[in-house]
């Protein structure tokens, strides 16, 4: 549920800091005062593009942040894991917009794509109203409504999934069908370049040590030369090793007159002994070192050999082997021919039936489940002060395939007035209208509701009276499974709500000013009883908000 909006330097508002609560919210005020900057902060917290021109005027940015309690929403729970956004419980949007034009989105403090912000909007509210946020609008929506209804999207996911592997299977086919004379040129190629990698006779460890054993080849004359030099200035009789033999043992003469001597007498014997062991390496070394030019030449050969395999491959001489390994591979996919074709057919044709059953029964449950919804809809927005309207679900039957979601689209239809043709929900003109079919559906709906928070702007635009009391009432009703955040100017509707805020406008130096405040009791009486009697609130007009609003709550 939203719990908290905070908006600073957007259009008329300077500052705004609303809590919000549980259950259902009634915001009223003046004409004009401002209510529908509520939902443009909400709109463009979960996402809806932004202008310059909201940025307040002589300011620098406008600041939105919308904060929503999502420790019991799993789905919004899991979005936020996937995405690496998940923040113990919370889910707070937020939206900077310069007064430049540019704007920045937010989710729980990481900088975040716009459609990011938008797929989770769409978990968490819905906008019912005059406004351009209205998932019911959309047809993937509404076919979404209608399985939850039914309890079908268990079985629409097991169709998808055969609808997806029948795809790629399709694909995989018509790819070697079109591309027969390509894939043969491509099989001739591998062939070729793996008999090549082949005659070379390719080893791991050859591959990995030649370019060292090159080098050392290449240059053994000079390494022998030097090395031959260090070893003769080690071994001669004026050499290092025999220097340090002298210095041992007049080192040890004196050490036997004072033992202080001791540390550098051992020190004096260890490089002795590392002297010593150095010979020894270094004779090993030279013994081992072949200085074969016909075998350099070799190396040399092999290495160029190498290096061309290389470059004709685009990879370092030590993935040669990878290659060939991966050009097995590619000719083992190419080699099936015709009999790996046959096979796919024999499985496009079962996916198929497969397909078929499921789909129909797909098919049979919506038209049971679409006649229910649409009866149960139509008398809801007959209830909601709209005589004569009605409600239907059109199941319009795709072209002969296998698609997504199976053999149907759906299409939400109304007329709003006897003898008028169904229409489509998107082509109601009326916004008051559309809003009280929403909330119809919604309350219809409410155990297959999809966002736990719903706005409904304006639902009572041309209504009144005991219409509106069913309004109200049938939002109240609609607070036990959701929050619900209602925008009205009827006194019957804002007496239902749990929580009552009041938005006004004042002129300020610094240009107009909107503020939203929360009602105490005594306020929300005085604000339901200016709805009921205008601007001068009389003792009668407060007697009967009073009595109104308690008969609302009871």
């Amino acid at each position: 549920m939203l719990s908290q909006l905070s908006v600073k330097n957007l259009a008329v508002v300077e500052r705004l800091d609303l809590s919000f609560e549980p259950g259902m919210s009634a915001v009223t005020g003046e004409t004009g005062a401002g209510k529908s900057i509520l939902l443009q902060a909400l709109g463009l917290a979960l996402g809806v593009r932004a202008d310059s021109n909201l940025v307040r005027h002589g300011k620098d940015k406008a600041d939105i942040s919308a904060a929503f309690a999502v420790e019991h929403n799993q789905t919004v729970q899991e979005f936020l894991s996937e995405n690496a956004l998940e923040d113990e419980g919370e889910c707070i949007l937020r939206r900077v917009i310069t007064s430049d034009g540019r704007s920045k989105a937010f989710i729980n403090g990481n900088s975040v794509p716009l459609s990011t912000v938008r797929n989770v909007g769409d978990l968490l509210l819905d906008i019912h109203g005059q406004n351009e946020h209205q998932l019911l609008l959309r047809p993937d929506q509404q076919m979404k409504l209608l399985d939850g209804f039914a309890q079908l999207e268990v079985d629409k996911q097991a169709l998808n999934e055969i609808v997806r592997e029948y795809k790629s299977l399709s694909e995989k086919v018509d790819n070697l069908l079109n591309n027969q004379e390509l894939i043969e040129q491509q099989q001739v190629l591998y062939l070729h370049q793996l008999e090549e990698l082949n005659e070379a006779a390719l080893d791991q460890d050859e591959l990995n040590t030649i370019e060292a054993s090159f080098k050392t080849s290449a240059n053994a004359q000079v390494i022998t030369e030097k090395t031959s030099n260090v070893l003769n200035q080690l071994e001669s009789d004026t050499g290092a090793n025999a220097q340090l033999l002298t210095l041992g043992s007049q080192l040890s003469d004196a050490l036997e007159m004072d033992d202080k001597l001791q540390v550098g007498f051992e020190l004096l014997s260890s490089a002795q002994v590392q002297t010593q062991e150095a010979v020894y390496e270094l004779t090993q070394y030279l013994s081992q070192l072949s200085t074969d030019e016909q075998s350099a030449q070799e190396m040399e050969e092999r290495i160029s050999e190498l290096y061309a395999l290389g470059r004709k491959h685009n990879c370092a001489i030590e993935e040669l082997i990878e290659v060939r390994e991966q050009l097995d591979l590619k000719l083992e996919e190419i080699g099936g021919g015709a009999n790996s074709i046959s096979e796919m057919t024999d499985q496009l044709d079962l996916l198929v039936k497969r397909y078929q059953d499921k789909a129909q029964k797909l098919s049979k449950d919506r038209q049971l489940k679409a006649i229910e919804l649409s009866q149960l809809v139509t008398e809801a927005m007959q209830v909601l002060g709209m005589p004569g309207s009605e409600f239907k679900i059109g199941l319009n039957e795709k072209l002969d395939g296998v698609h997504l979601n199976g053999h149907e689209a759906v299409e939400f239809l109304v007329k709003t007035n006897m003898g008028q043709d169904f229409k489509a929900l998107k082509k109601v003109a009326s916004g008051g209208e559309l809003s009280r079919i929403s909330l119809a559906i919604s309350v219809v709906s409410s155990d297959s509701e999809y966002t736990p928070t719903l706005i409904f702007d304006e639902v009572d635009v041309g209504i009144s009276g005991a219409v509106a009391e069913v309004v109200g009432r049938k939002l109240q009703e609609l607070a036990k499974h959701y929050q619900i955040i209602c925008i009205t100017h009827l006194a019957q509707v804002a007496s239902f709500g749990h929580q009552h805020l009041r938005v006004s406008k004042a002129q300020q130096d610094g240009g107009a000013q909107t503020t939203v405040e929360q009602l105490e009791d005594a306020q929300r009486i005085d604000e339901v009883a200016r709805i009921l009697g205008g601007a001068t609130i009389t003792d009668k007009a407060r007697v009967a908000a009073a009595e109104m609003i308690a008969s609302s709550q009871a």
